[in-house]
């Protein structure tokens, strides 16, 4: 049986996720810091939810530890934030003119520091599959040739950093056969996307899950959208 480790499962794109691979037979281990009503909802024996602390590397460590003998076929860093605070438009954050440090360092924790330290963890029981694929959630905000409106600096430098990570992982992980890529899901309905996004939920993850689960080698390095284009650095 295929198993999928998914981060920040308890809501948005991770909630999402999990609930298209239980439907489609999958072990789905839900990596989060707080399990919601939604996500027990999915209840059931293919289902195995994880509570810690997704920027404690002692906590990561512990569930890695525990996963020691296991098969990870598809590990997916989706958890990440924007950087919305009491009071505060996103910009107002973000903007030139703000720079907040304790606002980068939590932005950067999530959308970066997490997603690698948890693929190194992991390594070992996504390498023992057949087609190991590690996959983190970027953005079109992340890409310096689509930048056109500036501003949005912490999550777009967070997003850019994840980009040049999972490349270094598709050259360095080759050698174990695991599959790297970063990937858009589209401008999506969800707390972060707000409500004038362009795609529902639903639509956007049954287009990563096509993606990811026709991933090759020649894929491995490249930043992908949920339509499977490539999207510019």
């Amino acid at each position: 049986m295929a198993t999928a480790l998914i981060t920040g499962a308890n809501r948005g794109l991770g909630l999402g996720l999990s609930r298209a691979y239980l439907a489609d037979g999958w072990d789905v281990i839900a990596v989060v810091r707080k399990t919601s009503p939604e996500l027990e909802k999915l209840a059931c024996s293919r289902l195995d939810i994880r509570e810690c602390q997704l920027t404690d590397d002692g906590d990561l460590a512990a569930i890695a530890d525990s996963l020691a003998g296991q098969t990870i076929d598809v590990l997916i860093n989706n958890a990440g934030r924007m950087a919305k605070t009491q009071g505060d438009s996103t910009e107002g954050v973000q903007g030139f003119g703000n720079f907040n440090r304790a606002i980068w360092h939590d932005v950067f924790d999530i959308n970066l520091f997490t997603p690698m330290r948890l693929s190194e963890l992991l390594v070992r029981q996504v390498g023992k599959a057949d087609r190991g694929r590690i996959v983190t959630l970027s953005s079109t905000l992340g890409s310096m040739a689509l930048n056109q409106s500036g501003g949005l600096y912490a999550y777009r430098a967070s997003k850019a950093g994840v980009n040049a990570i999972m490349k270094s992982m598709a050259i360095d992980l080759a050698e174990h056969g695991i599959i790297s890529i970063a990937m858009h899901p589209g401008w999506v309905r969800t707390d972060m996307g707000g409500s004038r996004a362009t795609f529902d939920i639903e639509t956007s993850v049954r287009g990563m899950k096509a993606v990811i689960d026709g991933l090759r080698p020649e894929d491995s390095g490249k930043f992908l959208s949920h339509d499977g284009s490539e999207m510019p650095w």
